[in-house]
């Protein structure tokens, strides 16, 4: 049975003592474990039945508590955590060795954020260890940004989960390799390579197609979410460009989402329109899994444009289609 608590001491006793607690960050919830503990890191792999290639992000109070999970702080990764910490940016440098290999699937780097979440950031500051935690969910589905998501994949999984929904961002944070001598994004996130480039200028980008071998294996030994099945429902996922009754079915059993409104629109069984890209973004995974909750077969999404918060919400959405960026 998983615990339900609203203490942030209580949650950090239980990382410290080597347990798994979900707990809500700006982004999404998160599942924390000691990431010194190999006990716990099994834990949690098995709980999420997560592959091992695929490493974790480290998660920390301060952005001045770099030393307690990473071996160096490059100039360029102190100007972006400058910045951007708290908030929804990790970088990525090399790792101390007490992070435990699991963490880092096995190498010799370690992403590490700092989350723009009071509750977040008081159950890091109480644990007082680093706290590996990637999203609260079973490997593969969308990400919980709710406790009841969270409850839904992990019940009886993990230790507890700390009931509150204050996600905000709702998908997962930027990804930067800050090991070399230029700043590369893994992987997009709120954080965008122009507000990136402003603060360290040969940032570099990546692009959505881009699926050659070296790139690739690349982003296999430094970030999460890019190379196995990610986000994805139960439901079928459409994505098309502009909604309407000739590309979406008026039949039982779809869904829509998406910032454009169409005739006909309220003939489906589910279906959001968002004022922003920004809100889209908030509510997509948690879309997801409601048309899942109401055993929808076909959910038709509209894809992102490719600029600001958009490009991440559009990886996302591909990858819950199951298509590599």
């Amino acid at each position: 049975m998983t615990a339900k608590i609203q203490s942030t001491e209580e949650a950090a006793d239980i990382i410290r003592h080597g347990g798994l607690v979900a707990f809500p960050t700006e982004t999404v919830f998160g599942l924390g474990v000691d990431a010194t503990n190999a006990a716990a890191v099994e834990r949690l792999f098995a709980a999420k039945g997560r592959p091992s290639d695929n490493p974790l992000i480290v998660h920390l109070a301060d952005r001045h508590d770099w030393k307690i999970a990473a071996a160096e702080l490059t100039s360029h990764a102190e100007a972006l955590l400058e910045v951007f910490t708290p908030g929804p940016l990790t970088v990525v440098l090399p790792k101390r060795g007490e992070i435990n290999s699991m963490v880092t699937a096995g190498l010799d780097s370690v992403g590490i954020r700092v989350p723009d979440h009071a509750s977040a950031q008081e159950i890091l500051r109480q644990a007082g260890v680093p706290v590996a935690a990637p999203s609260a969910n079973r490997s593969g589905r969308p990400s919980s940004t709710t406790w009841r998501a969270v409850l839904e994949d992990l019940e009886g999984r993990i230790d507890a989960v700390y009931c509150e929904d204050t996600t905000r961002i709702g998908i997962e944070s930027t990804v930067v390799d800050c090991c070399g001598d230029r700043p590369q994004i893994l992987r997009p996130g709120a954080v965008t390579l122009q507000q990136l480039q402003a603060v360290v200028s040969n940032t570099e980008g990546r692009t959505e197609h881009s699926t050659g071998e070296d790139q690739r294996a690349r982003q296999r030994v430094k970030s999460p979410g890019l190379l196995h099945a990610h986000y994805q429902p139960i439901a079928k996922i459409c994505l098309i460009e502009q909604p309407s009754s000739h590309t979406i079915q008026l039949e039982k059993g779809i869904a829509y989402c998406g910032l454009i409104d169409f005739e006909g629109r309220q003939h489906l069984d589910f279906s959001k329109v968002f004022p922003t890209t920004e809100a889209f973004a908030s509510a997509f995974y948690e879309f997801l899994r409601e048309a899942d909750r109401r055993s929808i077969a076909t959910v038709y999404v509209q894809l992102a444009v490719d600029e600001g918060i958009g490009q991440a919400l559009r990886d996302r959405q591909r990858r819950a289609a199951g298509k590599s960026a």
